[in-house]
């Protein structure tokens, strides 16, 4: 069976995944009495599982001449052409829809986004909701493997932070992985470990929503949006649920491992899980949360006429800041009591700015990953204690050297890239008509795949269904280029990765 795996290209194992998940949404809507639905997600399945096996067989004993390539590529169809096959049932489903729409839907899916032209959500039926949290689930899996079994070994994803070689080369001790059938094996052994554990706290998450009180189908769909960090909700986010406070409080501990990937990943680094609190990233991450607790509760109670803050505001502001760091995107049902009246200006331009921070490296999380924030931060604190002491030595070892010299330099070089990509987005969302705030709040939703900021970030709540068809290709687009990250793309068309 593993032998019959490794030979087929990627890309087709990925199809074929896609076409059993359809059987999913088809035996739910057959449960709910909804036929038509159901009818059309079997059928579906048939045919994407027919085409799956043309196209396997096409490829079978495909050997790709530089295995990195492949896997890049592979992933840039993944989240580019993919949801086309997926958007096949969900269009003859929704009805009154087009076909464009339904692909942005998918890739807004499938990068783990979660921005919906569907609004309200009441405009989909209930299986079509699942059919996205699915996916966005599915997603979430899809990055936190390769991540591992393809990024890391390349130095891509925040990985070359603390590599040696440049990003794109595999280092000497990923060099065995240029033999294709070691890098499929590797592919296979990774997937082993991480989709169990993936599953299961999905599982785990599911079970305890459901304990608190939430509806077992809100609750799963959010297990599964909280998971990949999408935030595809059916009810429109944590607010619209019936859990309450302690729906928030299990979703938070869940969210946590998008901080760091060492919750569930051994031997990437020196720090094993015993060690868990001495992760930089997991402690800057706490870190900015408190701060914007802190800053949002002074701000209330220095307000005129506030004379207290609740608890359940404070925690609301923690639930919500942890969500958009992570760039899940739930809205806490406090937010509105922890912002506070028109008097205090727009607090989105705090989400807007956790959303850009992103979460952990190898997480299922966007934006520019506190890994690389921390190089920054080290590399400026070690300028000031030069400037003050310039006869100081730094410690802490080669890594941390290394951490503070060459990780800072490719930390900024992803910073000025991811800059700079943000407003190449602004500005051709801005040419589609667009205004000022709108192209920046959407572009900065697609780029940290965090597509619930366009209600919650500007000074006026919008939709993206109001958005011009240009604007929301332009738009999936950019959630393609924030799931890969620049340096990854960079990588893939440098003229030296293509020769053989």
């Amino acid at each position: 069976m593993q032998g019959w795996l490794t030979s087929r290209p990627v890309f087709v194992l990925l199809m074929a995944i896609g076409a059993m998940a359809m059987l999913v949404p088809a035996v739910h809507a057959l449960a709910l009495g909804d036929y038509r639905t159901a009818r059309i997600f079997l059928y579906g399945a048939i045919l994407s599982a027919f085409l799956t096996g043309l196209i396997g067989l096409a490829t079978t004993g495909y050997a790709p001449r530089s295995i990195p390539r492949s896997h890049l590529t592979t992933l840039l169809a993944a989240f580019g052409l993919l949801p086309l096959m997926l958007a096949v049932p969900f269009y003859e489903a929704a009805g009154q829809t087009t076909v464009a729409d339904a692909w942005f839907e998918m890739v807004s899916a499938m990068t783990g986004t979660g921005a919906s032209l569907y609004d309200p959500p009441g405009r989909l039926n209930p299986s079509l909701h699942l059919w996205r949290s699915l996916v966005g689930w599915l997603g979430g899996m899809l990055v936190w493997i390769m991540a591992a079994a393809v990024l890391a070994p390349m130095n891509l994803g925040g990985f070359e932070v603390r590599a040696v070689a440049r990003p794109g080369d595999a280092t000497a001790q990923y060099a065995h992985l240029q033999r294709p059938g070691a890098a499929a094996d590797r592919l296979l052994r990774v997937a082993g470990i991480l989709a169990p554990i993936y599953m299961a706290l999905t599982a785990a998450l599911w079970t305890l929503l459901v304990i608190t009180g939430e509806a077992p189908f809100v609750a799963l769909c959010h297990a599964m949006g909280t998971l990949s960090t999408s935030g595809i909700s059916p009810v429109g986010g944590v607010q619209g649920g019936t859990g309450g406070m302690a729906a928030e409080m299990v979703l938070a501990l869940f969210l946590l491992l998008a901080l760091t990937r060492l919750w569930f990943s051994r031997g990437l680094d020196r720090v094993g899980w015993r060690a868990l609190w001495q992760d930089p990233e997991l402690r800057l991450g706490l870190g900015i949360i408190a701060v914007v607790a802190g800053v949002m509760t002074l701000r209330q109670l220095a307000a005129a006429g506030q004379g207290e803050q609740t608890l359940g505001a404070i925690f609301g502001t923690i639930f919500t800041a942890l969500s958009y760091l992570t760039t899940t995107g739930y809205l806490s049902q406090s937010w509105p009591a922890a912002v506070g009246g028109p008097e205090f200006g727009t607090p989105g331009l705090i989400l807007l700015g956790l959303a850009v921070l992103g979460g952990g490296v190898a997480t299922t999380a966007g934006g520019v990953k506190l890994l690389r924030l921390h190089a920054l931060l080290r590399h400026g604190l070690r300028e000031l204690e030069r400037i003050v002491h310039p006869d100081s030595v730094g410690g802490s070892g080669l890594a941390a050297r290394r951490l503070r010299r060459q990780g800072a330099v490719m930390a900024w070089v992803f910073f000025i890239l991811f800059a700079l990509s943000l407003a190449a987005a602004m500005l051709a969302l801005s040419l589609t008509g667009l205004g000022f705030e709108q192209s920046m709040v959407l572009a900065v939703a697609a780029l940290t795949t965090t597509g619930p900021l366009a209600t919650t970030a500007g000074s006026v709540p919008f939709s993206f269904a109001v958005i011009p068809d240009l604007a929301q290709f332009i738009l999936a687009i950019v959630m393609v280029l924030g799931r890969l990250e620049t340096l990854a793309l960079i990588a893939l068309f440098n003229p030296d990765f293509w020769r053989s």
